[in-house]
């Protein structure tokens, strides 16, 4: 059975004086431990996709199903646990709390979920992102890059089953991007983590596993990247 699946996703928004679709008919099955890379034009819908994979939004109609559980068909609690079980985030603008250190940052999710050895666990992903000696630098205190990949140890701090990234370099210069990608790999090929990447970087996207190409909210076309010699 496949990680992610999504199946007739349609989302409307509603303006004063008709609806706006940002989704039409959208369906997509991604496997455990594959890297996806959506591509398209600003206001393709790939963010509009990527919050409903996550649960932080709902289709008009359709259905998203994360490891078996489809999201529609869960309460308020039930989502929460979703989210804070099998979902990570990683957003452009990386989103740190800026009044918390870094090992603080990695640390909440942890807290919230009230699991024990917090402050260990979070060092050890902060270890695994190359990030321990910066772990009690605030965030005014470290370069973009270093803030993201921050960020990318929250995300796995909880051990996710999907991780979710949003234009991950689109705030980063070429070089540190390269290092983030390089990172989004090694978690879908190490941790078997399945990654869906929105991105309108042909070069970021060469690096995933399966091409996703959108337009207009639509998908129209799906390649896959994997080489032979790759394993994930």
């Amino acid at each position: 059975m496949a990680l992610l699946e999504v199946r007739g996703l349609t989302k409307l928004y509603q303006t004063e004086e008709n609806a706006v679709p940002a989704l039409r008919d959208v369906s997509l099955s991604v496997e455990a431990g594959e890297f996806v890379a959506i591509v398209g034009r600003s206001g393709c819908g790939k963010s509009t996709l990527l919050n409903l994979c996550g649960a932080m939004d709902f289709p008009s109609s359709g259905e998203v199903s994360i490891d078996g559980q489809v999201t529609t068909e869960l309460d308020d609690a039930g989502l929460t646990k979703l989210r804070r079980e099998k979902v990570g985030f990683i957003f452009q603008s990386f989103q740190l709390i800026h009044t918390l250190t870094a090992v603080e940052n990695v640390e909440l999710p942890l807290l919230l979920a009230k699991q024990r050895n917090t402050r260990a666990t979070a060092l050890e992903r902060l270890a695994w992102v190359d990030m321990a000696d910066l772990a009690n630098r605030y965030t005014h205190q470290l370069s973009g890059g270093q803030q993201q990949r921050i960020a990318v140890a929250r995300a796995l701090v909880g051990n996710p089953k999907l991780l979710l990234a949003d234009e991950p370099t689109g705030n980063l210069d070429s070089a540190t991007g390269d290092v983030v990608l390089e990172l989004l790999v090694r978690i879908a090929r190490e941790f078997k983590v399945t990654v869906l990447m929105a991105t309108h970087s042909a070069e970021s996207a060469e690096l995933a596993d399966v091409l996703v190409r959108m337009r207009d909210g639509r998908i129209f076309e799906v390649n896959s990247l994997r080489t032979a010699g790759r394993m994930l």
